[in-house]
């Protein structure tokens, strides 16, 4: 290790204090440190944390669809409007609730896992069929507000990907619970 510096500074009085300078190895050192204690923390809890935040926000927004209170109600029933909305918008609200419990229960990964993807996948439709709707004067790089909540699904989409990577292989002792 290198020996500590100190150099003179002058502060607001006028007078010279001396400061100890730590070294960039040395910085680089405690933060060595400080990454070896918070990756594994980090291992430990994100996963986890990861899949309830899920859960959460799936079980909200299933719930919304069941109670008909939902703000994209008539956008999921412009999109699939081949289905009756008074039935088809309650049914992918317990769709996401039935995912959402078991994303929060971390039990019955490998048949909520699909549904979610599956789900993510039809929310994209709107991008396709409703392009007016999700896009500023038919431009793709001018969102909506429609637009908007349709493209942040990626970002669930990704969050089941990494979710459904760490379950336990079925072969060894894997039974489809996180």
């Amino acid at each position: 290790m290198a020996p500590t510096q100190q150099r003179p500074t002058l502060h607001e009085g006028g007078y010279h204090r001396y400061v100890t300078r730590s070294s960039a190895a040395d910085v680089r050192k405690k933060a060595e440190h400080a990454d070896a204690r918070l990756r594994p923390f980090l291992a430990r809890v994100g996963i986890p944390l990861l899949r309830i935040s899920v859960g959460v926000v799936f079980l909200w927004f299933g719930l919304l669809k069941i109670f008909d209170v939902s703000p994209v109600s008539g956008l999921v029933a412009k999109t699939i409007y081949w289905f009756d909305p008074d039935l088809a918008v309650p049914a992918l609200g317990a769709v996401e609730v039935f995912v959402g419990l078991c994303l929060l229960a971390g039990r019955l990964m490998r048949l909520a896992l699909p549904l979610l993807v599956l789900q993510m996948a039809g929310t994209f439709l709107v991008l396709v069929l409703l392009p007016e709707v999700a896009f500023r004067d038919g431009n793709p790089l001018l969102l909506t507000v429609e637009g908007e909540f349709v493209i942040k699904n990626l970002v669930l989409f990704s969050a089941a990907l990494v979710i459904g990577s760490r379950l336990a292989p079925l072969g060894q002792g894997g039974t489809g619970s996180a």
